[in-house]
């Protein structure tokens, strides 16, 4: 039976973190998947497979590609053999057992004794029992139809908790938007504070500017402390942000570029700051990026 995958890749955000177990009773025993999902810059598979299953390997990991995109995998397979299937196909070999009886019968006659055949130290020579190797192809199949199953629940609790990734980055988002529009609204005022305090220092040191020098003065300082680019940038990051979650494939590493460039321009902001509003909003700016970058890097 063709088994079509259902990958995490739906317009949501994904954890890279989750767990996820299933099992199947088959007419040779039980089969169980058992896997684990851990954060990782890439898709990097670790797996686990009884020597029966060995040759499943290379089909695995496709499969595991097909759903997940990235993060640290450990998938481990168990086999439980059924008490049945152990002494199915079982039978001696009897052409050795005829060998060796003649050849106890010539020792016999050689020795001149008689002596009866040690039937227990004879089943244990090797090759005298023979077993009928099952086919495993069935079984093959169901275990790539299980690992398929065992994907779609690990995926589902990836969904689950992307989820509420995404909705605490929703939050910081807003909270970043509403310091941005504070300090944007403060400029005005700081503007007018930083004039008054270039004509106090004036009058302080009682001497006479040239109002043309003064405007030129004071033109240079709101240059200086200007961070109207860096407003307007943090605004375009946090638009882009909201946009990318809103994409149906995986954004983390998206994401995690648009950290850094919140970082530069809440780094900017404090070091152009020259009143205590301003200070204390770069620094609440950086906590936030903080705990964005911070969920960010558990994100598919």
């Amino acid at each position: 039976m063709t088994v079509v995958a259902t990958a995490c890749r739906i317009p949501m955000i994904n954890s890279m973190t989750a767990y996820a177990s299933a099992s199947s009773d088959q007419e040779l025993g039980q089969l169980s998947w058992e896997m684990r999902a851990v954060n990782h810059r890439h898709l990097d598979v670790s797996m686990r497979l009884p020597e029966e299953f060995r040759s499943l390997e290379s089909d695995c990991r496709d499969i595991i590609a097909q759903h997940v995109s990235r993060g640290r995998i450990e998938a481990l397979l168990r086999f439980q053999p059924a008490a049945d299937s152990m002494a199915a196909g079982i039978h001696v070999n009897e052409a050795l057992a005829e060998n060796l009886l003649a050849a106890h019968a010539q020792l016999c006659d050689l020795l001149a004794v008689e002596a009866a055949p040690d039937v227990q130290a004879w089943l244990g020579w090797p090759g005298m029992i023979e077993q009928d190797a099952p086919d495993l192809k069935p079984l093959h199949d169901s275990a790539r139809q299980l690992l398929h199953t065992a994907l779609e629940q690990l995926c589902a609790q990836r969904q689950r908790e992307g989820s509420h990734i995404s909705a605490l980055l929703t939050q910081r988002l807003d909270s970043i938007a509403e310091l941005v529009a504070l300090v944007r609204g403060w400029l005005p005022d700081i503007r007018q504070q930083l004039q008054q305090r270039l004509h106090e220092r004036l009058a302080s040191l009682q001497a006479d500017a040239e109002p043309g020098r003064l405007e030129q003065e004071l033109a240079i300082q709101i240059q200086k402390i200007d961070v109207d680019e860096e407003l307007d940038r943090l605004d375009g990051h946090i638009k882009e942000a909201r946009m990318t979650l809103q994409q149906t494939e995986p954004v983390g590493r998206r994401l995690d570029f648009l950290m850094q460039e919140f970082h530069r321009e809440a780094n900017t902001l404090g070091s152009k700051s020259v009143d205590t509003r301003t200070s204390q909003a770069a620094i609440d700016l950086k906590v936030l990026i903080e705990q964005l970058r911070e969920q960010v890097q558990n994100i598919e």
